[in-house]
């Protein structure tokens, strides 16, 4: 475990010390929140206040334009943390391509150290460094939320989201290993990581609601961790704004505006639990590292 711990602290601090890596890594977030607030913001809160001007009423509409500004606030959050769980971790794992192109990962394979505790020396640094760059933008967002009037998130539920993050950041660490198994090179690997930032956010039903997609393109995305990794940190952090935004109307009104914004996803007329999700996201990082440990053997012995 000692070996572990030294690798993860080495490969932590190697980036860490790289200021303009974190640089951008911070700025890529703040990019995606101007995307989202100024121009797809307004229109996400418009949609709601459509729905609730035609079922809902006569209601307060100064306080039902507070509400959906807050529940697409903590909809365009939830959908930041997934994408910095992705962009983050993926841009740590950079540290073991510039190690591979820099001669120094054949150093660590002839030490007297298992390649799977190497192998869990970057996912896990990786997966630590973005967690907490992850956790640290909720706890700006919510500032930010309180600022605005909000009530903060209980204890409880900055437990639950920071969990649902860690596996978020686990999951895209484990595949960010495997994808740098097969890039020899940090320009590669930066054209790799522009690629995957563009797509991420479709991937996720994060710039669009997934109701703007076609059924397709849905079912596609369904099969892929990122739809579901969104979705459970929507649905946990708007919990509080749906209950105020929609407050007296039928149930079917905010169920299916939830599903409409991908806030819960839904496999005909089953939706798709928390459970399901969490087993999905486990299963992806449980393959990503067998597929790494088979394959990194089959390197090591084409090597020999």
């Amino acid at each position: 475990m000692k070996e572990i711990y030294y690798l993860c602290k080495r490969n932590m601090l190697v980036f860490l010390r790289d200021y303009a890596a974190v640089f951008f890594s911070v700025l890529s977030m703040l990019i995606i929140l101007l995307l989202m607030v100024v121009f797809l913001g307004k229109m996400n809160t418009d949609n709601v206040l459509w729905v609730l001007s035609e079922y809902g009423g006569q209601r307060d509409a100064a306080q039902d334009e507070k509400n959906a500004e807050y529940l697409i606030q903590m909809w365009t959050l939830s959908g930041i943390l997934a994408v910095n769980t992705v962009t983050v971790t993926l841009t740590v794992m950079q540290t073991m391509v510039r190690d591979e192109q820099l001669g120094q990962l054949a150093s660590f394979y002839v030490a007297p150290v298992k390649r799977i505790k190497i192998a869990l020396g970057y996912i896990l640094a990786a997966w630590a460094i973005g967690s907490g760059m992850s956790f640290l933008t909720l706890l700006i967002g919510e500032a930010y939320m309180v600022l605005q009037g909000n009530s903060i998130l209980s204890a409880g539920m900055f437990a639950k989201a920071l969990l649902m993050i860690m596996l978020n950041a686990f999951v895209y660490a484990a595949v960010g290993y495997l994808l740098a198994l097969f890039v020899h090179s940090e320009s590669a690997w930066g054209g790799l990581l522009t690629v995957i930032g563009t797509l991420v956010g479709f991937l996720g039903g994060i710039y669009l609601p997934v109701s703007q997609l076609s059924e397709t393109i849905v079912k596609v995305l369904k099969c892929l961790p990122v739809l579901h990794g969104t979705a459970m940190l929507r649905e946990l952090l708007t919990g509080d704004a749906m209950g105020k935004t929609f407050a007296g109307l039928p149930e079917m009104i905010p169920d299916t505006v939830a599903k409409e914004l991908g806030i819960t996803l839904w496999n005909s007329e089953v939706q798709i639990t928390l459970e399901k999700q969490i087993l999905i996201l486990v299963c992806y990082g449980i393959m990503a590292i067998v597929l790494a440990t088979v394959i990194s053997k089959r390197k090591t012995i084409h090597d020999r």
